[in-house]
């Protein structure tokens, strides 16, 4: 969970020892500088008097509030306070620490950085640039970038709380925040049996354990009846970015009847319950669970002031953007998407996938139309059904880009999965077509194909039928004229697909610029343009001088490209890549290869095709648009090479946006 690799084993202090467990003057406890749910400037932690060591955190009893010493032992609240503003000067950041009381004497265990929360990194970096204590700088370079986007953690529908007035069932410690809902069980491996069976699971138990892992990493939420904010499910939960209450003392469960009982309601196994991870509050009903704060006031439906989250986020992405240097672009393939993804800050579409277009309605017999046709003739027909639904694609996509850059991939689909696979669709083509059920069908095993990843696809289709290209580029061209006459900037970017030799890229470049004038000149109006390819296929990054004679960017597609490079196919390789990955007596890759870019060997493909493609035309716009693009250590690789931006999904824009920075802010250092 931690990405811990390497560990060749545990140092061991040995030290003289302090006890709590001396009576009523005696004590221990375990308390943060800053609050690590929220990130509130507020000494937060925890104690309990007459008590060693374990005793707080094991959740065998439920400690007191930190606030509370102060009545009971004012002295050693006032020094804890002291030492606790000494701690955060010295240290530029939170600080978890550890005391005891020995019959009335404060003894300092130790203080490291505090784990948090993201929205605690979050709130805790931008206050204390505020304060003045650290910079944009460290703060950007602290906050985990695989954790933001738990920032978007959904939370409990309070207007339905309130419309119904439902009241809490319980209430315990706010222990990690989020809103969760799921049917309840009482035990790590019925959480895990449920959730495979694809269940919404929320997780009940007495205490939690290390045993319990499992159960905890598949539950929705965790509820505990012992515990305070630093038991093992407190920690566990924050760690993970899953919704936590602790501390339900009200709550009795019982794991032989597989039931449980709270302030007179019985439930059991399988039974709804909801929970606030950010008040403690408990609800014995199902709740629906809606958006984050943030993500309520991008779409407009709560104002900015209300949220003191979204002010953060606000501030702090702010810093990332005074930082990166690399753009940060989106995969899009409708309006909608593209709307999202722009809200969280993309600046341009890296990849939109244009089969994705025809799946679904009107659109997928048209598309079977074009691809069942015997001649020419046929086949023009169903382009011209398909070519104006292309073309209100593109113009919606180009209107929510606002003048930013689109990126559109032709045409790149295996031709077979489009193609109808039962009875009753088969049917309906034959009817569509005016032909027999057997004459589809043998045009359908006509098409099979052995590996189709490797075969009639991408630019190949455009080489073999350019009219589908042809069509393509028309209502690329057509849109963005149509949206620049309504006073909108755009810029299209034609990508070329699956390109392994100049020759390919060069004659469908050839008919599209045919196509492109033809509509000038029809149109009466010109837009700027670009004709580029994903490099995808080992050949083209090796042969990348060549093919940037013609191709005006790059586009690293780096999930075929590993799949090309390392010969593994995406969908089968699980069966081997965790042994490869995860043993460790083996581990030839530090990391999946479909998660982080295989750095030494698709990797140095990728930093050869840079320098070979810049060599031949400098300043070469160049980017990666697989799914590495949404993960900070492939983001650190593209900044180490020179790209100028990476391309993901629309939800994981922020986690790039913040890798980009911190790669940046490495490089710098390195220098």
């Amino acid at each position: 969970m931690n990405d811990i690799r390497g560990l060749l084993g545990t140092a061991v202090n040995v030290q003289s020892m302090v006890f709590g467990n001396m009576g009523e003057t005696s004590g221990t406890g375990v308390a943060f500088t800053r609050d690590p749910s929220s990130g509130e400037n507020k000494f937060f932690g925890e104690y309990l008097m007459n008590a060693q060591g374990e005793d707080v955190v094991a959740g065998i009893r439920t400690p007191q509030k930190i606030d509370t010493l102060q009545k009971a032992n004012p002295g050693v609240y006032d020094q804890l306070c002291h030492i606790r503003e000494i701690l955060e000067k010295h240290y530029h950041d939170m600080q978890d620490i550890e005391f005891t009381i020995q019959e009335g004497k404060l003894y300092m265990l130790q203080t490291r950085n505090g784990k948090r929360t993201i929205f605690a990194w979050l709130r805790s970096q931008v206050e204390m640039v505020e304060e003045g204590l650290i910079d944009k700088k460290t703060a950007v370079s602290r906050v985990p970038a695989a954790e933001f986007n738990k920032l978007f953690a959904p939370i409990l529908d309070n207007n339905y709380i309130r419309d119904l007035g439902l009241k809490e069932a319980t209430h315990g410690l706010n222990a990690s925040p989020g809103g969760a809902c799921g049917q309840i069980y009482f035990t790590a491996a019925e959480a895990e049996e449920a959730a495979a069976m694809g269940k919404d699971v929320l997780l009940v138990r007495t205490e939690t354990s290390p045993e319990d892992i499992g159960g905890m990493a598949v539950s929705k939420g965790i509820v505990t009846c012992r515990g305070g904010m630093t038991s093992h499910a407190a920690v566990v939960a924050r760690g993970m970015g899953s919704p936590c209450v602790s501390g339900c003392g009200q709550i009795h469960v019982d794991e032989i009847k597989k039931t449980l009982e709270v302030n007179g309601q019985l439930l059991s196994e399988g039974d709804y319950m909801s929970i606030d991870g950010f008040t403690g509050a408990v609800y014995a009903q199902k709740i629906p669970v809606k958006p984050s704060e943030i993500m309520q006031v991008l779409e407009g439906t709560m104002n900015e002031k209300e949220s003191t989250l979204y002010q953060n986020y606000s501030k702090f992405m702010g810093y990332v953007s005074e930082l990166k240097t690399m753009s940060v672009r989106t995969n899009a393939d409708t309006p909608s998407d593209a709307h999202h993804a722009v809200q969280l800050g993309a600046e341009g579409v890296g990849l939109c996938r244009t089969e994705h277009m025809f799946i679904g309605g009107k659109r997928i017999i048209s598309m079977r139309k074009m691809i069942l046709a015997d001649t020419y003739g046929e086949r023009q027909i169903a382009l011209s059904e398909l070519l104006p639904m292309q073309r209100e694609d593109f113009i919606g996509i180009f209107r929510e880009l606002k003048g930013l850059p689109v990126t559109i991939r032709l045409l790149d689909p295996p031709l077979h999965e489009f193609l109808p696979n039962d009875h009753t669709s088969r049917h309906e083509m034959a009817l569509q077509l005016g032909t027999t059920v057997e004459a589809i069908s043998k045009k359908i095993n006509a098409l099979q194909e052995f590996n189709p990843m490797l075969g009639f696809r991408g630019c190949r289709l455009a080489i073999v039928y350019p009219e589908i290209l042809e069509m393509q580029v028309r209502a690329i061209i057509e849109a963005a004229i149509t949206v620049k006459r309504q006073g909108v900037d755009v810029h299209p970017e034609i990508m070329i697909p699956l390109v392994g030799i100049y020759k390919e890229f060069n004659f469908c470049k050839e008919h599209a610029e045919a196509v492109i004038a033809k509509v000038f000149d029809e149109q009466g109006l010109k837009v700027e343009y670009k004709i580029g390819t994903m490099v995808e296929v080992p050949r083209a990054a090796i042969t990348a001088d060549e093919i940037a004679k013609s191709a005006e960017f790059f586009s690293f597609g780096t999930n075929d490209l590993t799949q090309m490079t390392c010969g593994f196919s995406r969908d089968d390789a699980a069966s081997f890549l965790s042994h490869y990955v995860n043993d460790p007596d083996k581990q030839f890759y530090p990391y999946d290869p479909f998660q982080t870019i295989d750095f030494d060997g698709v990797g140095k493909l990728i930093k050869m095709a840079v320098g070979l493609g810049r060599g031949v035309r400098p300043g070469m716009k160049m980017g990666i648009c697989g799914e590495h693009g949404g993960d900070p250590k492939s983001i650190a690789f593209c900044q180490s090479v020179g790209l100028d931006y990476v391309s993901c999904s629309p939800f994981r824009v922020p986690i790039a946006r913040l890798a980009a920075a911190q790669a940046a802010i490495a490089q710098n250092a390195s220098k």
